[in-house]
């Protein structure tokens, strides 16, 4: 089995990779972190567009390039290693995903043409405070079709135009989709530790919701998306990881420290050798979900779950160590490494913590082995 990328799909990598370098250098990135009152880089957003990345997986009939998940895959890399300050993850990984996994036909037409065109903005609001969220903790309710409660965080909420919530309907848990633009929505921004993806707190008022999916199919559905986010959000950890090892390399190699290379030193070497072992472990695992996600494999649940806990680690274990290679300056504005730990620790939350991923991981084995 070859578990590879195509020459067309490698040849779109590298394509990916000079229009990142050219379109989202770190001052882009910068530029948003630094500025309190720009959320994201809606140029860098509009010229993504164009490239007609936000639709290379939605079918040519909804306005996408049909392309895949697999094309996906490799944009993804890209993006993760430029860390790029653009709501990206939330409309195409979340909204995009749970709509052509769960939208009726008329959803499709209506939503799926707008992302692929950059028209539209998406985010998936879960969460409604610490802690884990359940059928029996679910605070957030429907009835007669409007929307009443909380979520918070909501990752890049403050700017989304259309957001699929997760609440209660005649007591059974469902996937709602509501228009942050219309009535009865209020947003307030949440600070986080990466200001380059935006953040905010959404109350509901009895704001018009439309389901998406069976009723009382919630959770259920809500796991297949975020499976298939987490291996989408692997291949951006996996590239972000890389870009940490190079830029270690990078710096070991031109500092000198009493006369010598301070990659000559075995606590360097020790450093970048830990860093290239974790990144290959997250890489194999993110191939291994990207297979099963490319193929529908009914091996879907773990290996989402095995390349989500993989590139958690994998991309918090880099970005640490290259502070640390780049000695006292690593932790400072100055220096980009920054930039990469923020993003590191805001991926490892967005589709849920590592701890909750390792249950998963441990129930699914446990439910297969028991078939």
């Amino acid at each position: 089995m070859n578990f590879d990328f195509s020459d067309d799909q490698k040849f779109l990598k590298s394509e990916a990779r000079k229009f990142l370098d050219a379109n989202c250098p770190a001052s882009r990135v910068r530029g948003v972190l630094d500025d309190g009152a720009k959320a994201f880089d809606q140029a860098l957003w509009t010229s993504v567009a164009a490239q007609g990345w936000l639709g290379a997986a939605i079918p040519e009939d909804f306005g996408g390039l049909g392309l895949g998940h697999l094309e996906l895959c490799v944009i993804a890399e890209e993006l993760g290693r430029a860390v790029a300050p653009i709501p990206f993850a939330s409309t195409v990984y979340f909204l995009a995903e749970a709509v052509m996994l769960a939208g009726s036909d008329q959803q499709k037409a209506e939503i799926l043409p707008k992302i692929a065109a950059g028209q539209l903005i998406g985010a998936v609001a879960t969460s409604e405070g610490p802690g884990t969220l359940s059928p029996s903790t679910l605070k957030a309710t429907v009835s007669g079709g409007k929307l009443t409660g909380v979520k918070i965080p909501v990752t890049d909420g403050d700017i989304a135009d259309l957001c699929l919530v997760i609440a209660k309907e005649n007591g059974q848990p469902g996937l709602f989709l509501v228009d942050l633009n219309g009535a009865g929505v209020t947003r307030e921004a949440v600070k986080t530790l990466d200001p380059t993806r935006d953040a905010a707190k959404l109350s509901f008022k009895d704001a018009p919701a439309s389901r998406l999916g069976p009723a009382g199919e919630g959770f259920s559905l809500l796991e297949q998306i975020t499976d298939r986010a987490a291996v989408l959000i692997a291949f951006e950890q996996c590239g972000g990881a890389d870009k940490c090892l190079e830029m270690a390399k990078a710096y070991a190699l031109e500092r000198y420290a009493f006369g010598r290379q301070i990659a000559s030193y075995q606590a360097i070497k020790h450093k970048l050798a830990d860093i290239y072992v974790k990144n290959e472990l997250a890489r194999s695992n993110a191939y291994y979900g990207a297979w099963a996600l490319n193929t529908n494999a009914p091996e879907m649940p773990v290996a989402a779950s095995a390349a989500r806990i993989a590139a958690c680690e994998a991309f918090w274990f880099a970005a640490k160590e290259n502070i640390q290679t780049h000695g006292g300056i690593g932790f400072t504005w100055e220096m980009d490494c920054h930039l990469y730990y923020r993003r590191s620790r805001q991926l490892g939350l967005v589709a849920g913590a590592p701890r909750v991923w390792k249950e998963r991981l441990v129930s699914h084995l446990e439910r297969r082995n028991a078939a």
